[in-house]
């Protein structure tokens, strides 16, 4: 399977080398970096109330001391789709004051 050049592009290709099903549905967990808890908080109880998101955890990060909200998602891991979903979630943090920071997909079967 091909994939871009880029992060997005390099993520999927590692993953799927591991043997994970990319055609399936799977919970792919978006960061969203702050640094006020207030700010994380704010995001995180607007972001379950959308569609897309079906939780959301904040958790403040021990090394750096930024506040993170882990939204989770359940999509396919398609390449276009998350480049979109995160945009759409850098557009919404943006304006609680936070930025995007990647994604990452759990194997449920790898655990």
């Amino acid at each position: 399977m091909q994939f871009p050049d880029d992060d997005n592009g390099q993520l999927l290709a590692e993953i799927a080398a591991a043997g994970v099903d990319l055609s399936k549905m799977h919970q792919i967990d978006f960061f969203i970096l702050f640094e006020q808890q207030a700010d994380a908080e704010k995001f995180a109880k607007e972001i379950v109330s959308d569609a897309l998101v079906q939780t959301a955890d904040v958790e403040k990060c021990k090394d750096t001391g930024v506040w993170e909200v882990i939204t989770h998602v359940q999509m396919v891991p398609e390449h276009t789709l998350l480049g979109q979903a995160e945009q759409y979630l850098e557009s919404i943090a943006n304006s609680f004051n936070g930025y995007g920071d990647g994604w990452g997909l759990m194997d449920e079967d790898a655990a």
